[in-house]
């Protein structure tokens, strides 16, 4: 009996041990976000120190420093913490519903659909076009229009392949071949309105699609936050049926997991999650899919702690990749979906490799 108690304790001790452990993964990934967004804000032209910094955030500072912590700077931080955020913990529920540590927001077509949509507000609805040859000549008439079509377009492309998946009672096969076959009709269409398009008209939608922190305003951020926190505290709700879904649906049904509820459940809120990010900012790249991979790597499989460490990763590798994108070249802005896929790449190869020399 004296032996049982024992081995009750050490299992107590070691349980508390794994929790701390986690507990301190996230505060440090949490205190990483906070120095990165700190960094971003004193980057750029209009240099300040943190005695400046603390004056303009209290309303006290110049009005050229008020313009350009408010209007610029700090939208583009919220962007960044949002988004990837958004990214980041809609990338972990694909790859644990999909049972593919490769799925990503692009997986389902939502990316391609949205490059279509927009596409089309540009070309068809005449809603921007480009000036000349700068980067910053890009004209938008009419922003809100480009993002509701992206919107639009993006959750057609989800409610067609939830309507093909659930024939197949939510295979994940079925559903990553329904996503390919979507992301490729919606590709296609691109390319024909980009092909009887004009030059003005095709420049502008491409310069949409490389993704712009910068172009949301503080209205479209506050929809996106709000939405990321109700989808983040359903998938923390769910995370023990996401825990037993990694050992198989079978294994899941048996413990009472409704995995094609689930399953359900969980694509679509990752799914709005993705659609409203890029029809707000445009396509970023690889930001769903190396988040959830690195992070699994340091804080392991259970989803109690894998799901807010994906969000603060997403938000901590596009909070970099934005300051990086603005610090290379400055003046020069170079477009956020270049610098993620830069990042992105060598991992995804990584991971390729390393599953290549497992099998």
């Amino acid at each position: 009996m004296r032996r049982m108690t024992t081995e009750g304790k050490n299992i107590t001790m070691q349980y508390k041990s794994y929790q701390r452990q986690k507990w301190l993964l996230l505060l440090a990934m949490l205190m990483g976000v906070m120095a990165a967004a700190y960094i971003s804000l004193r980057s750029g032209i209009a240099e300040m120190d943190l005695a400046a910094m603390l004056q303009t955030l209290q309303g006290k500072g110049s009005e050229t420093l008020q313009v350009v912590v408010w209007n610029i700077r700090l939208p583009r931080i919220t962007a960044a913490v949002f988004a990837g955020a958004a990214l980041g913990t809609a990338g972990c529920i694909m790859q644990n519903n999909l049972r593919n540590p490769l799925a990503s927001p692009s997986t389902l077509g939502i990316t391609s659909a949205s490059a279509f949509g927009a596409n089309f507000a540009i070309i068809v609805l005449g809603s921007g076009s480009m000036q000349s040859a700068q980067a910053d000549a890009v004209f938008i008439a009419s922003p809100y229009v480009v993002a509701l079509s992206a919107f639009i377009a993006s959750a057609a492309a989800l409610f067609f392949v939830m309507a093909l998946s659930k024939i197949r009672a939510f295979d994940p096969n079925v559903i990553i071949l329904a996503g390919v076959a979507v992301s490729a009709l919606f590709s296609a269409a691109t390319a024909f309105l980009q092909y009887f398009a004009d030059s003005h008209h095709v420049a502008a939608a491409v310069f949409w699609t490389f993704g712009n922190l910068g172009r949301a305003s503080w209205p479209e951020l506050t929809l996106l936050g709000a939405l990321f926190l109700v989808a983040f505290f359903y998938f923390l709700l769910r995370s023990w049926d996401y825990n037993a879904m990694i050992s198989g649906d079978d294994n899941a049904a048996s413990l009472g997991v409704d995995t094609q509820k689930i399953r359900m459940g969980g694509m679509f809120f990752s799914s709005l999650l993705v659609s409203t990010a890029v029809s707000f900012l445009g396509i970023i790249g690889f930001v769903g899919l190396i988040a959830p991979q690195i992070t699994r790597r340091l804080i392991g499989n259970d989803h109690r702690f894998l799901i807010p460490a994906a969000a603060l990763m997403g938000a901590l590798v596009l909070l970099v990749s934005d300051t990086a994108a603005r610090a290379l070249f400055s003046p020069v802005v170079l477009p956020i979906g270049v610098i993620t896929s830069f990042l992105g790449a060598p991992v995804f190869l990584y991971i390729l490799l390393k599953d290549y020399r497992q099998e």
